[in-house]
């Protein structure tokens, strides 16, 4: 682990712990940085040894937004041509459940980027907001879209058009935040969810996870049929008859994601 890494990483077990490490510009999420983030991401989704990934935040702030000074002279040509926000979709693609630890503030990307996390946990001092609207633009990575689903229409359109914030324990109430624990123990409640979805089938998570993403991007219909597939596709694996035999035989499974 490097102390001059954009992102630090701390593997315990099956869970990788990712730490964005930018604490004096508030986690802003640079270009290097979100890189960085993407690199680390796409090798934990291909080390089978790891099964649950967290991402937290360095410092004060889990992102307290994309980083202006990369974009304040940028024609739509650069923002196009750079990939800045479309490179942000490989972070959605992670097929492992990931986990945000939200510490602080998560505004304009950094809740964007909390938003595409499977998991949401906040500290009690965290706050949540797309304050875009105050420098002219509105979100670009998904936050129009993520955060609508997760507040209803009504409340996302207020933040969004007047760039406010919401509490830990709003986004708790409105169902953008699965938990809010003091800031001390943030971390380990993140790692007691992670431990406990670690110790299951991996491949049941993987696929459990992509029907439920699939709930809010298709219809009933559609999220049906993937439901349906992944279902029946599990009962080729290894871990369904494992998973099954321990049942019966009333004992712990021992999960091997095959």
């Amino acid at each position: 682990m490097s102390e001059e890494s954009l992102v630090l990483s701390t593997i315990e077990g099956p869970i990788a712990i990712l730490t964005l490490n930018r604490p004096q510009a508030l986690n802003a999420l640079s270009p290097a940085l979100i890189d960085d983030l993407i690199r680390h991401l796409e090798a934990c989704d291909a080390d089978d040894s790891i099964r649950v990934i967290i991402i937290t935040g360095a410092g004060r702030a889990f992102a307290a937004g994309a980083d202006i000074k990369a974009m304040a002279n940028a024609t739509p040509i650069d923002m196009l041509t750079s990939g800045m926000i479309a490179r942000w979709a490989r972070i959605a693609a992670v097929r492992k459940p990931v986990i945000a630890a939200v510490n602080g503030y998560a505004l304009g990307g950094g809740c964007e980027l909390a938003m595409m996390c499977d998991i949401i946990i906040a500290s009690e001092n965290a706050q949540f907001g797309q304050p875009e609207i105050n420098l002219g633009i509105i979100p670009g990575a998904g936050g129009t879209q993520r955060l609508t689903r997760a507040l209803g229409p009504y409340r996302a359109m207020e933040l969004i058009l007047t760039g406010a914030t919401i509490s830990a324990q709003e986004a708790l109430t409105h169902g953008l935040v699965c938990r809010v624990c003091p800031p001390e123990s943030l971390l380990d409640e993140a790692r007691r969810i992670a431990q406990t979805i670690a110790a299951k089938s991996p491949l049941a998570v993987q696929l459990a996870k992509e029907a439920v993403r699939m709930a809010a991007e298709t219809t009933v219909r559609e999220g049906l049929a993937i439901e349906l597939r992944n279902f029946y596709l599990l009962f080729a694996s290894a871990d369904q008859k494992e998973g099954m035999q321990a049942f019966i035989e009333k004992r712990a499974p021992n999960f091997s994601g095959r």
